[in-house]
Protein backbone atom coordinates (compact mmCIF):
# COMPACT_ATOMS: atom_id res chain seq x y z
CA UNK A 1 0.00 0.00 0.00
CA UNK A 2 2.95 2.04 0.98
CA UNK A 3 4.70 1.79 -2.02
CA UNK A 4 1.88 2.65 -4.49
CA UNK A 5 2.00 5.98 -3.21
CA UNK A 6 5.23 7.17 -4.78
CA UNK A 7 6.35 6.54 -8.20
CA UNK A 8 9.63 4.22 -8.64
CA UNK A 9 13.03 5.97 -9.21
CA UNK A 10 13.20 4.00 -12.55
CA UNK A 11 9.79 5.60 -13.37
CA UNK A 12 11.47 9.19 -12.62
CA UNK A 13 14.32 8.44 -15.19
CA UNK A 14 12.80 6.31 -17.90
CA UNK A 15 12.37 9.23 -20.00
CA UNK A 16 11.39 7.07 -22.95
CA UNK A 17 8.12 6.13 -20.80
CA UNK A 18 6.74 9.48 -19.83
CA UNK A 19 4.30 10.95 -22.39
CA UNK A 20 6.11 14.66 -21.86
CA UNK A 21 9.67 12.93 -23.23
CA UNK A 22 11.32 12.19 -26.32
CA UNK A 23 9.52 8.49 -27.86
CA UNK A 24 12.45 5.76 -28.75
CA UNK A 25 12.53 6.64 -32.32
CA UNK A 26 13.93 10.67 -31.94
CA UNK A 27 16.25 9.62 -28.78
CA UNK A 28 17.96 6.88 -31.00
CA UNK A 29 18.80 9.70 -33.94
CA UNK A 30 20.38 11.78 -31.41
CA UNK A 31 22.15 8.73 -30.36
CA UNK A 32 23.39 8.42 -34.03
CA UNK A 33 24.03 12.15 -34.95
CA UNK A 34 25.65 12.34 -31.43
CA UNK A 35 27.77 15.83 -32.03
CA UNK A 36 26.45 16.40 -35.40
CA UNK A 37 23.59 17.47 -34.62
CA UNK A 38 22.98 20.32 -36.97
CA UNK A 39 21.43 24.19 -35.78
CA UNK A 40 20.42 27.15 -38.28
CA UNK A 41 19.01 30.55 -37.79
CA UNK A 42 17.56 33.60 -39.78
CA UNK A 43 16.47 37.03 -39.03
CA UNK A 44 14.25 38.65 -41.47
CA UNK A 45 12.89 42.50 -41.79
CA UNK A 46 9.31 42.81 -41.82
CA UNK A 47 7.36 45.49 -42.60
CA UNK A 48 3.88 46.20 -42.94
CA UNK A 49 2.51 47.93 -46.28
CA UNK A 50 -0.24 49.27 -44.62
CA UNK A 51 -0.57 52.97 -44.16
CA UNK A 52 -2.57 53.82 -41.29
CA UNK A 53 -3.03 56.75 -38.54
CA UNK A 54 -2.27 56.21 -34.81
CA UNK A 55 -5.90 56.31 -33.86
CA UNK A 56 -6.49 53.25 -35.93
CA UNK A 57 -3.40 51.48 -34.65
CA UNK A 58 -5.52 49.79 -31.82
CA UNK A 59 -8.00 48.52 -33.80
CA UNK A 60 -5.91 47.20 -36.55
CA UNK A 61 -4.28 44.71 -33.81
CA UNK A 62 -7.33 43.69 -32.62
CA UNK A 63 -8.23 42.62 -36.11
CA UNK A 64 -4.95 40.71 -36.88
CA UNK A 65 -5.10 38.95 -34.26
CA UNK A 66 -8.55 37.62 -35.43
CA UNK A 67 -6.59 36.50 -38.59
CA UNK A 68 -7.34 39.01 -41.45
CA UNK A 69 -4.69 39.93 -42.50
CA UNK A 70 -3.30 38.62 -45.42
CA UNK A 71 0.12 38.45 -47.10
CA UNK A 72 -0.76 41.49 -49.08
CA UNK A 73 -0.38 43.52 -46.08
CA UNK A 74 3.59 42.95 -45.20
CA UNK A 75 6.85 42.67 -46.48
CA UNK A 76 9.04 39.90 -45.27
CA UNK A 77 12.93 39.94 -46.61
CA UNK A 78 15.98 37.96 -45.85
CA UNK A 79 18.63 39.94 -43.83
CA UNK A 80 20.93 36.79 -42.86
CA UNK A 81 21.05 32.73 -42.32
CA UNK A 82 22.64 30.17 -42.12
CA UNK A 83 20.41 27.32 -43.80
CA UNK A 84 20.92 26.09 -47.16
CA UNK A 85 19.82 27.82 -50.28
CA UNK A 86 17.40 25.19 -50.92
CA UNK A 87 15.80 25.52 -47.16
CA UNK A 88 15.57 29.31 -46.89
CA UNK A 89 12.45 30.20 -48.98
CA UNK A 90 10.65 27.58 -47.18
CA UNK A 91 11.12 28.78 -43.80
CA UNK A 92 10.08 32.36 -45.28
CA UNK A 93 6.62 30.79 -46.48
CA UNK A 94 6.62 28.65 -43.56
CA UNK A 95 6.92 32.66 -41.56
CA UNK A 96 4.61 34.34 -43.65
CA UNK A 97 1.46 31.86 -43.12
CA UNK A 98 2.61 32.54 -39.23
CA UNK A 99 2.40 36.72 -40.27
CA UNK A 100 -0.91 36.34 -42.03
CA UNK A 101 -3.22 34.59 -39.48
CA UNK A 102 -1.06 37.05 -36.84
CA UNK A 103 0.33 33.95 -34.78
CA UNK A 104 3.53 35.60 -33.96
CA UNK A 105 3.62 38.53 -31.47
CA UNK A 106 6.18 40.56 -30.44
CA UNK A 107 8.95 39.71 -27.90
CA UNK A 108 7.01 36.15 -27.10
CA UNK A 109 8.13 33.21 -29.42
CA UNK A 110 6.82 30.00 -30.63
CA UNK A 111 8.15 26.58 -31.12
CA UNK A 112 6.52 24.64 -33.20
CA UNK A 113 7.87 21.55 -36.00
CA UNK A 114 8.73 22.31 -39.66
CA UNK A 115 9.85 20.54 -42.98
CA UNK A 116 12.70 22.14 -44.61
CA UNK A 117 15.36 20.57 -46.91
CA UNK A 118 17.91 20.05 -44.53
CA UNK A 119 19.63 16.91 -43.76
CA UNK A 120 17.25 16.67 -40.83
CA UNK A 121 14.09 17.22 -43.06
CA UNK A 122 11.71 18.39 -39.42
CA UNK A 123 13.57 20.17 -37.36
CA UNK A 124 12.16 22.24 -33.93
CA UNK A 125 11.73 25.78 -35.42
CA UNK A 126 11.09 29.22 -32.86
CA UNK A 127 10.38 32.03 -34.21
CA UNK A 128 10.00 35.11 -32.40
CA UNK A 129 9.13 38.89 -33.27
CA UNK A 130 10.98 41.79 -32.48
CA UNK A 131 9.05 44.89 -32.42
CA UNK A 132 11.54 47.98 -32.70
CA UNK A 133 10.66 51.15 -30.91
CA UNK A 134 8.28 53.93 -32.54
CA UNK A 135 7.89 57.62 -31.86
CA UNK A 136 4.93 59.06 -30.48
CA UNK A 137 2.60 59.11 -32.68
CA UNK A 138 4.86 57.16 -35.53
CA UNK A 139 2.38 54.15 -37.11
CA UNK A 140 3.32 50.36 -37.33
CA UNK A 141 3.73 51.01 -41.13
CA UNK A 142 5.66 54.10 -41.05
CA UNK A 143 9.64 54.92 -40.64
CA UNK A 144 11.74 51.47 -39.43
CA UNK A 145 10.22 47.70 -39.18
CA UNK A 146 10.53 44.61 -37.50
CA UNK A 147 12.68 41.97 -37.36
CA UNK A 148 11.64 38.08 -37.27
CA UNK A 149 14.58 35.93 -35.49
CA UNK A 150 14.21 31.96 -36.33
CA UNK A 151 16.28 29.42 -34.13
CA UNK A 152 16.30 25.69 -35.95
CA UNK A 153 18.25 23.16 -34.48
CA UNK A 154 16.57 19.42 -32.53
CA UNK A 155 12.92 19.13 -31.88
CA UNK A 156 9.83 21.35 -30.84
CA UNK A 157 10.29 18.94 -27.80
CA UNK A 158 13.26 19.64 -27.15
CA UNK A 159 13.38 23.22 -27.30
CA UNK A 160 10.27 23.89 -25.21
CA UNK A 161 12.27 22.11 -22.48
CA UNK A 162 13.46 25.70 -21.79
CA UNK A 163 11.34 28.07 -19.83
CA UNK A 164 11.98 30.51 -16.94
CA UNK A 165 10.17 31.89 -14.71
CA UNK A 166 6.61 33.06 -15.88
CA UNK A 167 6.52 30.61 -18.67
CA UNK A 168 9.03 33.06 -20.44
CA UNK A 169 11.35 30.98 -23.03
CA UNK A 170 15.23 30.91 -22.46
CA UNK A 171 15.18 31.34 -26.35
CA UNK A 172 12.96 34.79 -25.32
CA UNK A 173 15.80 36.28 -23.12
CA UNK A 174 18.68 35.55 -25.68
CA UNK A 175 16.98 37.22 -28.83
CA UNK A 176 16.29 40.44 -26.23
CA UNK A 177 19.73 40.20 -26.18
CA UNK A 178 19.86 41.19 -29.85
CA UNK A 179 17.26 43.97 -29.77
CA UNK A 180 19.81 47.26 -29.18
CA UNK A 181 22.01 45.59 -31.89
CA UNK A 182 19.65 45.91 -34.72
CA UNK A 183 18.97 49.05 -36.74
CA UNK A 184 17.98 49.70 -40.43
CA UNK A 185 21.10 49.91 -41.57
CA UNK A 186 22.46 47.03 -40.00
CA UNK A 187 26.07 48.24 -40.48
CA UNK A 188 26.76 45.62 -37.16
CA UNK A 189 25.79 42.60 -39.35
CA UNK A 190 29.00 40.99 -39.45
CA UNK A 191 30.63 42.11 -36.38
CA UNK A 192 27.94 42.00 -34.01
CA UNK A 193 24.54 40.53 -35.03
CA UNK A 194 25.58 37.32 -37.05
CA UNK A 195 27.77 36.15 -34.35
CA UNK A 196 25.52 36.66 -31.81
CA UNK A 197 22.63 34.55 -33.46
CA UNK A 198 24.89 32.11 -34.50
CA UNK A 199 25.94 31.06 -30.52
CA UNK A 200 22.26 30.68 -29.96
CA UNK A 201 22.53 27.06 -29.12
CA UNK A 202 25.57 26.96 -27.56
CA UNK A 203 24.58 29.83 -25.22
CA UNK A 204 20.81 28.44 -24.56
CA UNK A 205 21.00 25.11 -24.99
CA UNK A 206 24.52 23.66 -24.21
CA UNK A 207 25.23 24.62 -21.04
CA UNK A 208 23.78 21.64 -18.96
CA UNK A 209 25.78 19.78 -20.72
CA UNK A 210 29.02 21.95 -20.37
CA UNK A 211 28.22 21.51 -16.78
CA UNK A 212 28.09 18.08 -16.96
CA UNK A 213 31.16 17.78 -18.71
CA UNK A 214 32.83 19.80 -15.99
CA UNK A 215 32.17 17.87 -12.82
CA UNK A 216 31.38 14.86 -14.49
CA UNK A 217 30.00 11.91 -11.93
CA UNK A 218 29.84 14.86 -8.77
CA UNK A 219 26.72 15.86 -10.53
CA UNK A 220 25.07 14.73 -7.63
CA UNK A 221 26.72 17.56 -4.90
CA UNK A 222 24.94 20.13 -7.41
CA UNK A 223 21.74 18.74 -7.21
CA UNK A 224 21.98 18.28 -3.82
CA UNK A 225 23.01 21.91 -3.64
CA UNK A 226 19.96 22.58 -6.05
CA UNK A 227 17.24 20.99 -3.50
CA UNK A 228 18.52 22.59 -0.08
CA UNK A 229 19.17 26.32 -1.67
CA UNK A 230 23.01 26.10 -0.81
CA UNK A 231 25.03 28.67 -2.47
CA UNK A 232 27.48 27.73 -4.98
CA UNK A 233 30.90 29.27 -5.29
CA UNK A 234 32.94 28.49 -8.80
CA UNK A 235 36.62 30.01 -8.23
CA UNK A 236 39.59 30.04 -11.13
CA UNK A 237 37.06 29.73 -14.17
CA UNK A 238 35.91 32.04 -16.23
CA UNK A 239 32.62 33.89 -16.88
CA UNK A 240 31.34 31.60 -19.20
CA UNK A 241 31.78 28.47 -16.72
CA UNK A 242 30.52 30.83 -13.87
CA UNK A 243 27.53 31.54 -15.80
CA UNK A 244 26.94 28.04 -16.65
CA UNK A 245 27.16 26.33 -13.57
CA UNK A 246 24.86 29.40 -11.52
CA UNK A 247 21.93 28.36 -14.65
CA UNK A 248 22.56 24.58 -14.07
CA UNK A 249 21.57 25.07 -10.24
CA UNK A 250 18.27 27.80 -11.01
CA UNK A 251 17.25 25.18 -13.27
CA UNK A 252 17.67 22.30 -10.66
CA UNK A 253 16.24 24.08 -8.12
CA UNK A 254 12.63 24.45 -6.75
CA UNK A 255 12.88 28.13 -6.91
CA UNK A 256 9.27 29.18 -7.99
CA UNK A 257 7.89 25.92 -7.21
CA UNK A 258 7.94 26.52 -3.10
CA UNK A 259 6.50 29.33 -0.98
CA UNK A 260 8.18 32.55 -1.21
CA UNK A 261 8.49 32.69 2.49
CA UNK A 262 9.80 29.10 2.83
CA UNK A 263 12.66 29.99 0.09
CA UNK A 264 13.55 32.95 2.21
CA UNK A 265 13.83 31.24 5.08
CA UNK A 266 16.10 28.79 3.94
CA UNK A 267 18.49 31.03 2.28
CA UNK A 268 18.41 32.80 5.14
CA UNK A 269 19.52 30.01 7.40
CA UNK A 270 21.54 28.52 5.03
CA UNK A 271 23.66 31.53 4.41
CA UNK A 272 24.57 32.16 7.79
CA UNK A 273 25.99 29.02 7.66
CA UNK A 274 28.98 29.51 5.21
CA UNK A 275 30.25 25.85 5.84
CA UNK A 276 27.50 25.36 3.74
CA UNK A 277 28.80 26.86 0.59
CA UNK A 278 29.75 24.06 -2.13
CA UNK A 279 32.99 25.15 -4.13
CA UNK A 280 33.96 24.43 -7.02
CA UNK A 281 37.52 24.67 -7.68
CA UNK A 282 38.45 25.19 -11.70
CA UNK A 283 42.07 26.03 -11.54
CA UNK A 284 42.62 21.92 -10.64
CA UNK A 285 41.84 19.54 -13.88
CA UNK A 286 39.15 17.88 -12.96
CA UNK A 287 37.89 20.56 -10.89
CA UNK A 288 37.86 20.01 -6.81
CA UNK A 289 34.45 20.05 -4.66
CA UNK A 290 34.64 21.10 -1.20
CA UNK A 291 32.02 21.13 1.34
CA UNK A 292 30.32 18.66 -0.71
CA UNK A 293 26.84 17.11 0.17
CA UNK A 294 24.47 14.48 -1.50
CA UNK A 295 21.92 11.92 -1.01
CA UNK A 296 21.29 8.53 -2.01
CA UNK A 297 18.78 10.42 -4.40
CA UNK A 298 20.90 12.51 -5.82
CA UNK A 299 23.38 9.94 -6.01
CA UNK A 300 20.97 7.84 -7.85
CA UNK A 301 20.52 10.51 -10.69
CA UNK A 302 24.40 10.53 -11.57
CA UNK A 303 24.21 7.30 -14.27
CA UNK A 304 21.38 9.36 -15.78
CA UNK A 305 23.08 12.78 -16.93
CA UNK A 306 26.22 10.82 -17.48
CA UNK A 307 25.07 8.65 -19.68
CA UNK A 308 22.95 11.41 -21.37
CA UNK A 309 26.35 13.48 -21.69
CA UNK A 310 27.61 10.48 -23.47
CA UNK A 311 24.84 10.63 -25.82
CA UNK A 312 25.71 14.19 -26.14
CA UNK A 313 22.30 15.29 -26.25
CA UNK A 314 21.68 18.13 -24.51
CA UNK A 315 18.19 17.80 -24.99
CA UNK A 316 18.12 14.50 -23.21
CA UNK A 317 20.00 15.90 -20.38
CA UNK A 318 17.12 19.22 -19.97
CA UNK A 319 14.66 16.57 -19.74
CA UNK A 320 16.29 14.00 -17.20
CA UNK A 321 16.52 17.08 -15.03
CA UNK A 322 12.66 18.19 -15.49
CA UNK A 323 12.19 14.67 -14.55
CA UNK A 324 14.41 14.92 -11.87
CA UNK A 325 12.91 18.33 -10.08
CA UNK A 326 9.49 16.46 -10.89
CA UNK A 327 10.47 13.49 -8.49
CA UNK A 328 11.65 15.87 -6.30
CA UNK A 329 8.29 17.71 -6.37
CA UNK A 330 6.55 14.56 -5.85
CA UNK A 331 8.30 13.74 -2.75
CA UNK A 332 7.81 16.86 -1.17
CA UNK A 333 3.98 16.70 -1.50
CA UNK A 334 4.23 12.96 -0.28
CA UNK A 335 5.88 14.20 2.63
CA UNK A 336 3.46 17.38 3.01
CA UNK A 337 0.77 14.94 3.01
CA UNK A 338 1.87 12.34 5.91
CA UNK A 339 2.83 15.20 8.46
CA UNK A 340 -0.99 16.83 8.17
CA UNK A 341 -2.01 12.75 8.74
CA UNK A 342 0.82 12.42 11.26
CA UNK A 343 -0.84 14.85 13.87
CA UNK A 344 -4.10 12.57 14.18
CA UNK A 345 -2.05 9.63 13.90
CA UNK A 346 0.41 7.21 15.09
CA UNK A 347 0.59 4.76 11.80
CA UNK A 348 0.57 7.86 9.63
CA UNK A 349 3.38 8.76 11.13
CA UNK A 350 4.94 5.15 11.38
CA UNK A 351 4.16 5.39 7.34
CA UNK A 352 5.79 8.88 7.28
CA UNK A 353 9.14 7.14 8.63
CA UNK A 354 9.04 4.85 6.41
CA UNK A 355 8.98 7.15 3.48
CA UNK A 356 11.68 9.23 4.69
CA UNK A 357 13.88 5.93 4.74
CA UNK A 358 12.97 5.21 1.56
CA UNK A 359 12.72 7.94 -0.65
CA UNK A 360 17.00 8.62 -0.40
CA UNK A 361 16.09 12.04 -0.03
CA UNK A 362 15.03 13.18 3.41
CA UNK A 363 17.30 15.64 4.77
CA UNK A 364 16.23 18.07 2.05
CA UNK A 365 12.62 17.28 1.99
CA UNK A 366 12.35 17.48 6.19
CA UNK A 367 15.06 21.25 5.70
CA UNK A 368 12.16 22.39 2.94
CA UNK A 369 9.44 20.61 5.68
CA UNK A 370 10.92 22.73 8.34
CA UNK A 371 10.56 25.57 7.11
CA UNK A 372 7.55 25.83 5.78
CA UNK A 373 6.24 24.49 9.01
CA UNK A 374 8.04 27.21 11.30
CA UNK A 375 4.69 28.80 12.23
CA UNK A 376 2.99 25.33 13.26
CA UNK A 377 3.58 24.08 16.38
CA UNK A 378 2.29 20.59 16.03
CA UNK A 379 3.78 20.48 13.13
CA UNK A 380 6.99 21.03 13.82
CA UNK A 381 6.81 18.64 16.70
CA UNK A 382 6.12 15.85 14.49
CA UNK A 383 9.29 17.00 12.12
CA UNK A 384 11.69 16.75 15.26
CA UNK A 385 10.81 13.47 15.89
CA UNK A 386 10.93 12.49 11.92
CA UNK A 387 15.08 14.12 12.02
CA UNK A 388 15.73 11.98 15.38
CA UNK A 389 14.24 9.05 13.41
CA UNK A 390 16.72 10.36 10.00
CA UNK A 391 19.35 10.46 12.76
CA UNK A 392 18.94 7.25 14.44
CA UNK A 393 18.85 5.54 11.21
CA UNK A 394 22.07 7.55 10.19
CA UNK A 395 24.41 6.79 12.98
CA UNK A 396 22.79 2.64 12.45
CA UNK A 397 24.17 2.60 8.88
CA UNK A 398 27.63 3.90 10.25
CA UNK A 399 27.98 1.59 12.59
Amino acid sequence: MFTSQTSSFQDSIDVEERDADFDNEEIMGYNQKAQQLNCYYSIYFYQSTRSEAADDKMARSHRRTESTTTEDDFSLSLVDTSLPPEAEPELRCYISRRLSKGALLGGMGNIATVELSVPEQAVGCYCCLLEQERSPGQAEGEGSGDYVVCFLGGSEKGLNLYPLEGEELELDKYVQGLQNSLSPELQNLETEIRPYLSRWYEESVMHIYRVVQLVQGNISYLLHAALSHAHVEVIGADERTKADVARFIKAASLQGLVQEDTTASLCKAISEDSHSDLVIDCSTAPPTLTNTVSNRFCDDWNQAFLNAAERCNPFLLRQILENFKLKAIQDMNNLKRFIGQAEMSHYALFRCCLFLQSCGTGDVLLQNARAEHSGLPEACSIIRVLEEFLSEQAQGTVH
